[in-house]
């Protein structure tokens, strides 16, 4: 099975706009931004997507939110609001089988989305 863009980026054979990484999560900007801030955040484990995580990644997935919150703070969005999307399957507009969360901000954003 070939690599996906994002386990590319995290092995480092594709640059990106790094704005967070620790030891099980990447969170880096967009090149094809939604809004004025769009990181993706990204597990280091290779999960799919939401549908197809199991009980025992439920770590990653709690510290990938809780590191969410932090970037967006990071990136100044605390105050003004942020939004984050997961994206699963074709209908969803999911473009990348490797599970991520749109952190956006920076903009008002409507309702209901898409």
């Amino acid at each position: 099975m070939s690599k996906s863009i994002f386990q590319k980026i995290i092995d480092r054979e594709i640059p990106a706009k790094i704005a967070y990484e620790d030891d099980l999560v990447l969170a880096f900007h967009d090149i094809n931004p939604q809004a004025p801030v769009h990181v993706l955040i990204i597990p280091k484990k290779p999960i799919t997507r939401i549908a197809e995580a199991r009980p025992e990644d439920h770590t990653v997935l709690g510290h990938l939110l809780l590191k969410a919150g932090l970037v967006a703070a990071q990136l100044g969005l605390k105050e003004s609001g942020f939004r984050l999307v997961f994206n699963n399957g074709r209908d969803a507009g999911e473009a990348v089988p490797h599970l991520h969360c749109h952190l956006l901000g920076g903009r008002a954003m409507t309702w209901p989305p898409g």
